[in-house]
C-alpha cells in the first residue's frame, strides 16, 4: 500500500529554477556550517551516530540555522524514512495517518524519523499523543522549535527526548555561505567588501535569509560594484527575530535589566533600542524600567522611581517616537544611579517570616482599646507614645512577643542609603539604651 506521506516535503524538482537555498542544502552532516556544538567530533549528535544510539531530539534555535536540514541528514545517516509535518498545519487526523503509516513501515522492516516543525504549536494533549509511538519504536521524533522547550513542551515529552540548542550563524559561517553560493552560481557577487559585510549584517544570523539576499544581488547587472549604501537602498534587512510573547522578548528585557543593574548606560541603551526597533510596546518597557528602579536602586536613590513614573507619563502624553526619548533618559539615569537591592531583600525576608509566623498576634501594648473589655484584656497597656519620648524614640518592641526581633533591612554604603544606615545604627544604639 503506498504511503501517503512518502513524498511529503520532497522539495522542488531538480533544475536551475530551484531556489538557491534549496540548491545549497548540505548533502551530508559534514557540510553543515555553524553548529559545531552539536556536530563537532565529540559533540552530542556525532557521539550518538558513532555509537548507533540516536534518540528522539528537540532542536531549539532561531530560524534559518539548519534544523530541518540536519533532521533530513540524520534520516539519511541512519537509513530511516524521513517524514516532515508542521504543527501549524497538522491536526489529530494528520497525526493518526502519520503514525499508522509508520507502523506499517515498521512491519516492513524500516523505521521512521518524524520531523515536526514548530512542535511547540501542538497543545499538551497532542504532544502526549507522540509518547506511545516514541516508546514502542514506531517513530524517532525530531522536533524543531524557536521557543524555549522548558516553557512550551510538556515534561513527559521532554523526558523522552534530548534538547539540542542550535545557534544563530556567526559572521564567519555566513561569509562561508556566501562563498558557497558564489561557487554554485559560477560567479562572484558584484559587491565591494563593505557590501559583502552588509549582506551578512542584513541576514542577522539567518542562513536562509542570506541566501535569498544573495540570489537577488546575483541577478543585478554585473558591470556595477555595489557598496553598502547601494545594498541598503535595494534590499530589505531581515526583520529581527522577536515575538512579544516569546523567548526573544524575555531575553531582551533580561539583557536590558541586567545592563542597568550593571551600571552600563551604553549597553542599556542598545538593548532598549533593540526592543523598540523590534516593535515592543513602550508601555511594557516603561513598566519594567520602573520595576528596575524599585528592585535594583531602591532607597539608594529615592527619586529614581519617581523619574521613571514621570518618563512613563511623558510617553503617554507625547506617544512615539518623541516619548521614547523620555524612556531612554530614564534608562540612562537608572544605569548611572547608585545600586541597592536592600529594600527588595528586606521585603522578601519579611514575607518569608510572615509566612512562617503568620498567626502570631501583635503585642498588646501596641493595640488600640476602644472598649472597656479590650482595656481589661490589656490592650494598649504600657504603650509609650514615641513623640513624648526623648529623641521621639521609645525603643519598645513592635514584633509579636513570641518572636525574636528580626533585622531585614540592611542598607548599603551607597547613595542615600548611606544616610539611612547611619539612622539605623543610631536607633539601634538608642534601643539598647532604652532597653537597659
Amino acid at each position: 500500500m503506498p504511503d501517503l506521506f512518502d513524498k511529503l516535503d520532497d522539495g522542488v524538482e531538480e533544475g536551475p529554477m530551484r531556489p538557491l537555498a534549496d540548491r545549497l542544502r548540505p548533502k551530508s552532516l559534514s557540510d553543515v556550517i555553524g553548529q559545531d556544538q552539536i556536530l563537532g567530533p565529540d559533540a552530542p549528535l556525532s557521539s550518538m551516530l558513532a555509537n548507533n544510539a540516536l534518540s528522539s531530539l528537540i532542536f531549539w534555535g532561531p530560524p534559518g540555522v539548519g534544523k530541518t536540514t540536519i533532521a533530513r541528514l540524520l534520516a539519511d545517516e541512519t537509513d530511516l524514512h524521513f517524514v516532515q509535518i508542521s504543527a501549524i498545519f497538522s491536526g489529530v487526523p494528520e497525526l493518526k495517518a502519520v503514525f499508522q503509516a509508520a507502523k506499517m513501515r515498521r512491519q516492513g522492516g524500516r523505521g521512521t524519523l518524524l520531523f515536526v516543525d514548530e512542535i511547540h504549536r501542538f497543545n499538551n494533549a497532542q504532544q502526549d499523543g507522540f509518547l506511545p509511538h516514541m516508546e514502542d519504536g514506531t517513530i524517532l521524533l525530531v522536533g524543531a522549535t524557536t521557543e524555549n522547550p522548558s516553557f512550551e513542551l510538556n515534561a513527559a515529552l521532554l523526558s523522552r527526548a534530548q534538547v539540542l540548542v542550535l545557534e544563530r550563524l556567526n559572521e564567519s559561517a555566513l561569509d562561508h555561505l556566501i562563498s558557497r553560493a558564489e561557487a554554485e552560481l559560477g560567479k562572484a557577487l558584484p559587491v565591494a567588501d563593505a557590501g559583502r559585510r552588509a549582506l551578512v549584517e542584513m541576514a542577522d544570523g539567518d542562513g536562509r535569509a542570506l541566501l535569498n539576499l544573495v540570489e537577488q544581488v546575483a541577478a543585478w547587472p554585473p558591470d556595477v560594484t555595489y557598496d553598502k549604501a547601494a545594498l541598503s537602498e535595494r534590499l530589505m534587512r531581515r526583520a529581527s527575530a522577536y515575538d512579544k510573547s516569546g523567548d526573544a522578548h524575555y531575553n531582551l528585557i533580561s539583557a536590558l535589566h541586567k545592563s542597568v543593574r550593571g551600571s552600563d548606560p551604553d549597553a542599556s541603551l542598545y538593548w532598549l533600542a533593540r526592543m523598540l526597533s523590534a516593535g515592543e510596546d513602550p508601555r511594557y518597557i516603561a513598566r519594567r524600567v520602573t520595576r528596575m528602579a524599585v528592585e535594583d536602586i531602591g532607597l539608594a536613590d529615592p527619586q529614581a522611581s519617581r523619574l521613571c513614573l514621570d518618563a512613563w507619563q511623558v510617553y503617554e502624553r507625547l506617544g512615539s517616537p518623541e516619548g521614547e526619548l523620555a524612556l531612554a533618559q530614564a534608562v540612562i539615569y537608572l544605569a548611572l544611579a547608585p545600586k541597592s537591592n536592600a529594600s527588595y531583600g528586606a521585603y522578601k525576608g519579611a514575607m518569608k517570616s510572615a509566612g512562617k509566623n503568620g498567626s502570631l498576634a501583635p503585642p498588646k501594648h501596641i493595640l488600640n482599646a476602644p472598649t472597656r473589655l479590650m482595656k481589661d484584656q490589656g490592650y494598649g497597656k504600657g504603650y509609650s507614645y514615641d513623640h513624648d519620648a526623648e529623641d521621639a524614640f521609645s525603643g519598645q518592641n513592635y514584633f509579636p512577643e513570641e518572636m525574636e526581633r528580626e533585622n531585614y533591612y540592611q542598607p548599603v554604603e551607597r547613595g542615600f542609603e548611606r544616610d539611612l544606615s547611619k539612622r539605623l545604627d543610631y536607633f539601634a544604639k538608642l534601643r539598647q539604651e532604652r532597653k537597659g
